[in-house]
């Protein structure tokens, strides 16, 4: 008899990653090599960036990684932001840029991404990279974090994604495009549906492996889910009573599901394990002492 309603529990599944960066890094230092180095550029005083920097810095420290944040107030300009990437980018000792968004209305957030060097964009999102990620025959330096956490937790929990019917939910830069090339080049048969798609539970029924991050609480319900497919809830909402839930409606979906990853602690975790992995990357590419 299939399993059903197993838990992907991406809290363990990030330790997991997140143990290997640790060791990776350790393994530089042992070699006489400097520790990996990412830089954040924090614009503003949002309260939920700010906790997103500081969650960052403190996981980047545990592994060993030396993580430092540039701070402006709001009223950075745009041309002050370039300066600050242009100088980050010839700065050899380090080795991710992050820009934490979203950046205030008055700066172009797609001119100051382009700006980053593909070779230190951890958080996978320069053009460039974005576009190998859809060709086929080509690798990007680096993929996007959330997406590639994703594809990781699949892998790590023996789904098999080759010759699956895969259906994403939500097509966002950040999280619906890229997941839906990766699930791509892993040989998936790839839907992505959106707001525009007609019979969306009907859609969603015909999925072996289902991606939602469409931003809805509790959207997806059991009669949208196949009998025995993996769920890989991407949303992040908090209810009036204060809760973190998902766009899938965990408790009504989990009996049905094959497996299924619960919010928090599903694919939220693993965000910040890929772009600490990321940096490794980076640096190992380099090594330099």
């Amino acid at each position: 008899m299939a399993t059903v309603g197993q838990i992907i529990d991406g809290k363990a599944i990030s330790e997991q990653v997140k143990s290997k960066v640790k060791e990776g890094v350790s393994q530089m230092i042992e070699k006489g090599y400097r520790a990996p180095m990412l830089v954040v550029v924090l614009v503003g005083s949002r309260k939920d960036s700010m906790t997103y920097v500081r969650s960052k810095k403190k996981v980047a420290a545990d592994l060993g990684i030396v993580a430092i944040d540039k701070t402006y107030p709001e009223t950075v300009t745009q041309d002050e932001l370039l300066q600050e990437v242009r100088s980050l980018n010839k700065d050899d000792s380090i080795d991710g840029i992050l820009v934490q968004l979203p950046l205030p209305s008055h700066i172009n957030e797609e001119a100051i991404l382009t700006e980053i060097d593909i070779s230190k964009d951890v958080d996978g999102f320069h053009p460039i990279n974005i576009g190998k990620l859809a060709m086929k025959g080509r690798e990007p330096e680096f993929e996007p974090c959330t997406p590639r956490g994703c594809i990781e937790l699949l892998d790590r929990t023996g789904i098999q994604i080759e010759g699956k019917n895969a259906v994403i939910l939500g097509r966002s830069n950040i999280v619906g495009l890229p997941v839906s090339m990766m699930l791509l080049k892993r040989n998936a048969t790839v839907t992505i549906c959106h707001s525009k798609t007609p019979n969306l539970p009907e859609k969603c029924r015909e999925a072996d492996i289902l991606i939602v991050a469409i931003g809805q609480a509790k959207l997806v319900k059991k009669d949208w889910v196949k009998p025995g497919a993996a769920v890989i809830d991407v949303g992040m909402n908090t209810l009036d009573n204060g809760k973190l839930c998902g766009d899938v409606d965990f408790e009504d979906v989990k009996p049905v599901a094959s497996h299924i990853t619960p919010v928090p602690g599903g694919v939220g975790p693993m965000t910040i394990a890929m772009l600490l992995n990321n940096t490794l990357k980076s640096a190992q590419k380099k090594l330099i002492k």
